[in-house]
C-alpha cells in the first residue's frame, strides 16, 4: 500500500539558546499541509520570510549547517530537520524568532519528545520516496570524506569516524530503518576536543556552548585550572569547575553508548540529508562525514534524483508471471477489449502487467484518423483489468468471480499513447481488500514516463457456484 504524507497534530514549541550565537530563541513547529515540505519562518524579521530546507540553498557548514533564502538566514538546523525526519514527518512550517536554532542538550531527544507528544496526523496525498537505481560514489580526497550510496529497500545508513585520537581511535554506527532513530540514534550529543575549544571561541563560535549540551573530549592527562578559566573567560562563562582525570571526557556525565560521537554523527546525517526533499531509499555509507560532505551528497542524492526522473521508471520486462492464456482464463474480457497482454510481477500490494499499442486496435479507426491516439477512458479500462488480475489472484477459483467498477478518480493524462508504444501498468492497493472491496492506484508508464493515472475502486463478486 502507499504510504500517506503526514504532518504534526498540532504545534509544539521550544525555547533554548543558539549554540553559536549564545541567542535566546523560541522554536515552533506547526503543521502544514500536504506536499509542503521543511520550510523555516524567521518571525522575528521584516514580513516574516520563509526559508526553504535545501540543499541548494545551503551558505555555510561551519560546525553546523546554514540556510539561506529571501535575505533570511537560519543556523544549525541539522538537529531539528534529523527529528523531523527521522519521525516520518513530511511537511512542518518551522516557526524561530531568532537566527539559530536552539542547541537543547545537544542532541536531537528534546524536538522528538515535543513531536511525540503532540502526535502525528495522516493526511490524504501519497508520500514519495527517492528509490536509488544505482551505485553513488563520492568522496573529497583532500578531507579524507567519502560517501557511497548503494539501492535498498529501506533507508539505512553506516558512519565511520577516524579522528587519530587516543579518546574515540575509529568508531562506527549504524542505523538499519527509520525506527530506530528515536532510541539509538536521536539522544547522541554533540561533541567537540577540548583542544578546539580556545578556536572556536575566538572565532565568535560556541557563545551558547556548555557542559550541558555538548560532550567534550580530552586528549590530555593533564589540564590546569588556568587553562580551563581562560576557556571560560573566553565562553564568557563562570569558572568551568570540572576535574580532569586524565584522558576522556570533560563533563561529569558518562556516555550514553561507548559509540555516541560516531552516533552522533549519523544524527547529523540524518538531518543533512532531509535537505534532498524526499525519504530515501538507499544504505549510504560515510567514512568521516560532516556537514560540508553531508550537503555535498545531499546535492548528489539531489542531481540523481533529477536523472532518474528524466530517465523515468524501469521495469523489468523480461519475466511472465501471467501471459495471454493464463490471463484470459481469468478475464471475462475478449476481443476487443480485452487490454492486457501480460502480467510480469506481483506482490502483496501490487501487480505490474503490459500492453503493446499496434496500429491493429480497433480504436484507431475513428480515434482519429490520421493522428491515432489511444483513448484516456481506454488506458483506464486496461489498469483496471491489471488491477482486476490482481483481485482475482486473491480468491480460489477466480474464474468463477467477476470485478465491477464502483468509482474512478484523479484520471490524468499526461502524454498520448500511439502505435509502437509499450505500456507498463502499476496498481498498488491503496487500503487493505474488505469485503471485496478493492481500492486501487493506477499508473500507466511509457519508456518510464508517466502517461495516466487514476485511482479506482471496484468491488468482486462471485457470480458462479
Amino acid at each position: 500500500m502507499n504510504e500517506k504524507q503526514r504532518t504534526l497534530k498540532a504545534p509544539v514549541s521550544f525555547v533554548g539558546v543558539g549554540l553559536h550565537t549564545g541567542e535566546k530563541v523560541k522554536v515552533t513547529i506547526c503543521p502544514a499541509k500536504e506536499n509542503h515540505g521543511y520550510k523555516f519562518q524567521r518571525v522575528d524579521l521584516e514580513g516574516q520570510p520563509v526559508i526553504k530546507a535545501d540543499c541548494d540553498l545551503v551558505v555555510a557548514t561551519n560546525r553546523g549547517t546554514t540556510l539561506e533564502q529571501n535575505g533570511a538566514r537560519v543556523y544549525t538546523v541539522e538537529h531539528i530537520l534529523a527529528a523531523l525526519h527521522g519521525n516520518m514527518i513530511d511537511n512542518a512550517l518551522i516557526q524561530i524568532d531568532g537566527p539559530e536554532m536552539p542547541i537543547m542538550d545537544g542532541s536531537s531527544y528534546p524536538f522528538v519528545e515535543g513531536i511525540l507528544s503532540v502526535g502525528f496526523e495522516e493526511q490524504n496525498a501519497d508520500r514519495e520516496y527517492f528509490e536509488l537505481n544505482t551505485n553513488i560514489p563520492w568522496e573529497d580526497e583532500e578531507r579524507g570524506i567519502e560517501f557511497l550510496a548503494i539501492p535498498d529497500s529501506v533507508y539505512r545508513l553506516t558512519v565511520m569516524v577516524d579522528y587519530n585520537s587516543p579518546v574515540l581511535g575509529t568508531q562506527h554506527a549504524s542505523m538499519y530503518n527509520m525506527e530506530e532513530f528515536n532510541e539509538h540514534i536521536s539522544r547522541c550529543r554533540t561533541f567537540v576536543f577540548l583542544k578546539e575549544l580556545e578556536y572556536l571561541a575566538k572565532n565568535g563560535l560556541i557563545k551558547g556552548g556548555d557542559l550541558d549540551n555538548a560532550i567534550v573530549l580530552v586528549e590530555r592527562e593533564h589540564v590546569s585550572q588556568d587553562e580551563l578559566d581562560r576557556l571560560a573567560e573566553l565562553l564568557g562563562k563562570e569558572k568551568l569547575k570540572v576535574e580532569i582525570r586524565g584522558i576522556g571526557v570533560l563533563n561529569s556525565t558518562k556516555m550514553q553508548f561507548e559509540n555516541e560521537p560516531a552516533r552522533h554523527k549519523l544524527l547529523d546525517i540524518v538531518g543533512d540529508l532531509a535537505l534532498v526533499g524526499k525519504f530515501i531509499k538507499a544504505h549510504i555509507l560515510a567514512a568521516r562525514p560532516g556537514h560540508y560532505g553531508n550537503v555535498q551528497f545531499a546535492k548528489v542524492l539531489k542531481e540523481q534524483i533529477r536523472k532518474q526522473e528524466k530517465e523515468g521508471r524501469r521495469f523489468d520486462l523480461s519475466k511472465t508471471l501471467y501471459d495471454i492464456n493464463m490471463i484470459e482464463s481469468m478475464l471475462p474480457h475478449r476481443y476487443p477489449f480485452l487490454l492486457v497482454d501480460r502480467i510480469t510481477e506481483m506482490g502483496e500490494d501490487y501487480v505490474i502487467g503490459m500492453k503493446n499499442v499496434t496500429m491493429n486496435e480497433p480504436f484507431f479507426q475513428g480515434h482519429f484518423p490520421g493522428n491515432p491516439v489511444m483513448p484516456g477512458v481506454l488506458q483506464v479500462e486496461a489498469m483496471a483489468q491489471v488491477g482486476g488480475i490482481f483481485a482475482l489472484n486473491q480468491v480460489e477459483e477466480p474464474e468463477k468471480w467477476m470485478t465491477y467498477f464502483l468509482k474512478i478518480d484523479e484520471s490524468k493524462f499526461k502524454q498520448k499513447v500511439i502505435p509502437g508504444d509499450t505500456v507498463v501498468f502499476e496498481l498498488r492497493l491503496v487500503s487493505p481488500i474488505r469485503r471485496g472491496l478493492v481500492n486501487m492506484k493506477g499508473t500507466a508508464y511509457v519508456d518510464g514516463q508517466i502517461v495516466s493515472e487514476a485511482m479506482m475502486l471496484a468491488q468482486i463478486v462471485k457470480e458462479k457456484e
